[in-house]
């Protein structure tokens, strides 16, 4: 299978699955992606939460408004 066979497919799962529109699909990450589908299948997550000085970091950031 290519690749883009492979995107084409994986979008139609994002599209059903989630809503994501093409746009919302294009601009994640594998990694999004990865967490996304693995939240959903009940798998572990990639470790730990973050701790306090990380949100906080992240919380400069990207401040929400």
């Amino acid at each position: 299978m290519t690749f883009t066979e492979c995107a084409v497919r994986l979008f139609g799962v994002t599209a059903w699955a989630l809503g994501w529109t093409p746009d919302l699909f294009w601009r994640a990450t594998p990694d999004e992606l990865a967490a996304v589908f693995g939240a959903a299948s009940g798998e572990a997550g990639a470790g730990a939460p973050p701790d306090a000085a990380t949100l906080d970091r992240l919380r400069e950031m990207f401040p929400d408004g």
